[in-house]
């Protein structure tokens, strides 16, 4: 099935909410979000993954969260919906709505409270694909989904269902990907959604890398790709590693958690995370502040973080 061309970087905006213990989606700030991420140099946008608390959204705030992303994205890059829900029946019901609204792909998860077997799996996939027109991309992340995706079936259910297309691999073992490259001769376009692996997932050929980190840093992840596709190693290598350091904190920290925190100190005020999820504590604010600010002098490129103490309570 012919599908947008996705390589490069796919950021995942995190879901604003508006003040308040029942405060809804900020809208006005998801735009901005997105803006940021387009004019910052993204390749594409990702609403709705496990960065922008996918799985704490009623029915109502996860439609309403999808179409306000994809009315900011406005077709100026490509828009991938993450569609995940406990039964096949709402998945359906959202990745539909994910095609009215303008997604250009929609991005599978398997989640389900049982552990699902292969059967199963297959069986959930087909559904929610057949129920659509645009490709889908399936997501393995047995971290949030407790179903982990081997290598082997993410390729047979490419192979027997016309748009499954893509694979976003987020088990944080790289040779799945390189598994991946060989048993499809390099052909399947699979994407990392490991933080900590960017680098040896672009070598072991993935076509994009998908990440919430361009929410804080998008210079130096937008330089690593460049650095990538010139087969600029050495530069790479440089500008990965000057990067992992925020990359692994916000991973060890909960990612709506510390990009919301480290939005509201760069200038961007998208709320608190949704119970039972907590906002980022008062060490771990200083320290996400002391690195932003680092990675900022060493590229030169981005916006020191406002002091923490400027950072919204609650």
């Amino acid at each position: 099935m012919a599908g947008p061309v996705l390589e490069g970087i796919i950021a995942y905006p995190v879901t604003p909410f508006a003040p308040g213990a029942a405060g809804g989606v900020d809208t006005a700030a998801l735009t901005a979000l997105v803006d940021r991420l387009i004019a910052a140099g993204c390749h594409a946008v990702a609403p709705l993954g496990s960065t922008g608390e996918s799985a704490y959204l009623d029915d109502q705030e996860w439609y309403t969260t999808a179409e306000a992303s994809l009315a900011a994205v406005a077709g100026r890059v490509p828009a991938v919906v993450g569609v995940a829900d406990l039964t096949t029946r709402n998945a359906v019901r959202r990745a539909r709505f994910a095609e009215r609204a303008g997604a250009d792909a929609v991005m599978v998860l398997p989640q389900s409270y049982w552990k699902l077997d292969e059967r199963e799996v297959v069986r959930h996939f087909t559904e929610v694909a057949d129920a659509v027109g645009v490709p889908v991309m399936i997501y393995n992340n047995p971290a949030t989904s407790g179903t982990d995706l081997s290598p082997e079936l993410m390729v047979s259910l490419v192979r027997r269902v016309e748009n499954i297309t893509m694979v976003k691999e987020s088990s944080g073992d790289v040779q799945r990907m390189h598994r991946l490259a060989r048993l499809t001769d390099g052909e399947l376009p699979f994407y990392n959604g490991s933080n900590p692996l960017a680098l040896e997932a672009f070598a072991a050929g993935a076509a994009g890398w998908c990440t919430a980190a361009p929410c804080l840093i998008p210079g130096p992840v937008l330089e690593l790709h460049r650095a990538v596709r010139a087969g600029d190693l050495d530069t790479a290598r440089e500008v990965f590693y000057r990067q992992l350091p925020v990359l692994e904190f916000i991973l060890r920290g909960g990612l709506p958690t510390t990009v919301k925190a480290g939005l509201s100190l760069l200038g961007l005020d998208v709320g608190a995370p949704r119970p039972p999820l907590l906002p980022l504590d008062e060490p771990g604010t200083v320290r996400l502040a002391e690195l932003l600010a680092a990675t900022a002098r060493a590229t030169g490129t981005e916006r020191h973080p406002a002091a923490p103490a400027r950072r919204r309570a609650g």
